[in-house]
């Protein structure tokens, strides 16, 4: 007991103990979570008509808002969600629990649509599919009626798109939880702010189309060459593909009328604190159940663009809306032929060439400081749509990977049961070459403890782990049975009458440690870069790794085995 009360109480190993405490608290396993995690949430769905939103990015994968019950059927697994789902009548109402909230929503009807007078087929298409659908359809600026049949053939996805909820906050690269891997490459020579800029438009255009869990960021390879890396979670390849291909396209539109488009049109676009913030002039007020906050920023228009918007406003009405006057049609905003925002247009811009403009818009929240916090958010990504709402640069797709959620899980299943006969295997030989299980034990814990803890820091700074870096996490658990062994090596030196003190005996051991921990750090650096940084994961997590074991663990396993040893 002496000696067991003497491990526990050294400071190295209680250094270890915390680690664990912290590393276990940040992974927060549990195994018997159930439900259906929500990865996005379509725009303009039933669901985001609920008040359902779509996750945050860089949320823990424990926190994002998973769906417990469905009219009060619990739901356990993403199976149950589709089982459910699938076969609803439309105009039907259904309540969804989940950990954050009730939501009751209204199934739409999908229609099959039947234009009854097939000359008007093309003026009223566009209308027909991007305006909520009545028994007529009224054509913006059309005098005449266009009659439309609709024939109920089925009921809308509500917009969910869910997994199976996660067990713990270990973030799982493609390679384990399935998904898309595009790389792309400029077609010119770019330099890093227009390619910065590139990235921005890339994750605005994602979050336009209903995509989240993504990542997208820079990288080179060796030779110096820069490429931008697109990783999507749970998304079709091909629609990837389509989506990415396209440099990009931004309109502003009155009515039918495009007045500008990104690019040459918009010459500026403010972002300081002078000329963009709240709106001083609405400020913030109660609304409803909740706040709404007013933005405001400025931009710059083209001269031409300044005239073509003139000539566009000189016939529209005003309207008067409360101390404040409008022009009757709204500015409405696309990005690759979607709408993301609708703006309305101040009557002083009625027939003006002015250059000089201001946008505003709203956010709203459940007290004041999150409705601010909505606004500027709401400006943030308005500002960004019009700044990079076309591409400077053509991209090429160089590389693109689909990998199954089926693989990664046979995987997990197949490293965790190969990791546990490693540990078994290297327990046996040496405990066979040693015959003390007072050196192979404290080398089980040890390897076992410095997994944990690397998870821990894995979960800590959001590092999804793929395949690469477990690979990393194998090598970096294998350099510590190397140093271990070399440690208990020097401890039996002095069983085997070799006057050496114990000091002397570790401080020779860890000259060894050391220097082949300079030597695998050295090693992992170019790996790094190589790859367009594809094995980055596999770099950081051995270094991460050994570094753990070299300056953590393993001087508590020496400590361990002196005191053993005694």
């Amino acid at each position: 007991m002496s000696k067991i009360k003497n491990i526990f109480t050294h400071w190295r190993v209680i250094i270890v103990l915390v680690f664990l405490i912290l590393s276990v608290a940040s992974i927060s396993p549990n195994p018997w979570n159930e439900g259906a995690t929500i990865r996005f949430v379509a725009k303009n769905s039933s669901a985001a008509i609920a008040g359902i939103e779509n996750p945050t990015f860089g949320g823990t994968p424990m926190s994002k808002e998973t769906i417990l019950s469905i009219n009060n059927k619990p739901i356990t697994n993403a199976k149950d969600y589709f089982d459910f789902v699938t076969g609803l009548p439309p105009n039907k109402t259904i309540t969804i629990r989940s950990d954050k909230g009730f939501y009751k929503l209204v199934t739409k009807p999908e229609y099959n649509i039947t234009i009854l007078d097939e000359t008007e087929l093309i003026r009223v298409t566009e209308q027909v599919f991007n305006e909520t659908l009545n028994e007529t359809v009224n054509i913006t600026r059309v005098e005449e009626v266009q009659k439309v049949k609709k024939d109920i053939i089925g009921t809308e996805d509500l917009g969910l798109v869910v997994y199976d909820a996660p067990t713990n906050n270990i973030r799982k690269g493609l390679d384990l939880s399935g998904g898309t891997r595009v790389i792309l490459k400029p077609e010119e020579e770019v330099n890093q702010e227009e390619l910065d800029l590139v990235v921005s438009n890339i994750k605005e255009r994602l979050n336009v189309y209903g995509l989240s869990d993504i990542i997208v960021r820079t990288t080179s390879d060796l030779e110096g060459s820069k490429f931008i890396l697109v990783e999507i979670a749970g998304a079709n390849k091909e629609e990837v593909k389509e989506l990415l291909a396209k440099q990009g396209k931004f309109e502003a539109k009155i009515g039918s009328t495009t007045v500008f488009k990104g690019g040459d049109d918009i010459k500026y676009v403010c972002r300081r604190a002078e000329c963009a913030g709240i709106d001083p002039n609405s400020a913030c007020g109660p609304s409803g159940d909740g706040w709404n906050c007013r933005f405001r920023f400025s931009i710059s228009l083209s001269t031409a663009a300044a005239q073509k918007q003139a000539d566009t406003t000189k016939y529209l009405s005003v309207v008067t809306e409360g101390s404040d006057t409008y022009l009757n049609e709204s500015l409405d905003l696309f990005l690759d032929d979607q709408k993301v925002d609708t703006l309305r247009i101040g009557s002083e811009l009625k027939g003006n060439a002015v250059t000089e403009i201001s946008i505003s818009g709203g956010g709203f929240g459940s007290n004041q400081q999150s409705a601010m916090a909505d606004a500027l958010n709401n400006m943030k990504k308005l500002q960004t749509v019009l700044v990079t709402g076309s591409l400077p640069v053509k991209l090429t797709i160089v590389k693109t990977d689909s990998i199954s959620p089926m693989l990664g899980s046979e995987f997990i299943k197949n490293a965790v049961l190969i990791g546990l006969l490693a540990i078994v295997a290297v327990v046996v030989v040496v405990f066979i070459v040693y015959k003390k299980l007072v050196i192979a034990l404290p080398m089980v814990v040890t390897m076992i403890s410095e997994a944990i803890i690397l998870l821990g820091f894995a979960s800590i700074i959001g590092w999804n782990l793929d395949l690469a870096a477990i690979a990393g996490i194998m090598v970096a658990i294998g350099t510590g049975v190397d140093d271990q062994i070399v440690i208990a090596d020097e401890v039996l030196r002095g069983e085997k009458g070799v006057f050496i003190s114990w000091k002397d005996r570790i401080k020779h051991a860890f000259f060894i440690i050391m220097a082949a921990f300079f030597v695998t750090v050295v090693a992992m650096i170019p790996l790094w870069f190589a790859g367009v940084g594809i094995l980055k994961g596999f770099a950081l997590t051995t270094i991460l790794g050994v570094s753990i074991g070299v300056f953590i663990t393993r001087p508590a396993y020496a400590s361990v085995v002196e005191i053993l040893s005694k």
